[in-house]
């Protein structure tokens, strides 16, 4: 039994390295690959315009919740931090 699981370990790395030398883009024709890459490109964009649109809603949302605070809350929150003018 010992031999025959040598053998077939021996086998199974000679595939393995003949499909690593294949990539992605080498299966690929080209035209198809292209696609992918701009729709990477374009999906990379959309993330980051979201993520600066999360960011200005969250600064929007913290302006307005300091515009509706009343002085004391205000007083509490900066206390001596604030300006003196």
């Amino acid at each position: 039994m010992k031999k025959k699981r040598k053998q077939n370990q021996s086998t199974q790395p000679t595939t393995k390295q003949s499909d690593e030398r294949l990539t992605l883009k080498d299966q690929l024709s080209e035209s198809v690959f292209t696609k992918l890459l701009e729709t990477k490109s374009s999906l990379t964009a959309e993330q980051q315009r979201r993520e600066e649109e999360e960011q200005a809603k969250k600064l929007f949302e913290k302006k307005q919740r300091e515009k509706n605070m009343s002085f004391e809350e205000l007083l509490d929150q900066y206390g001596e931090k604030g300006s003196k003018f």
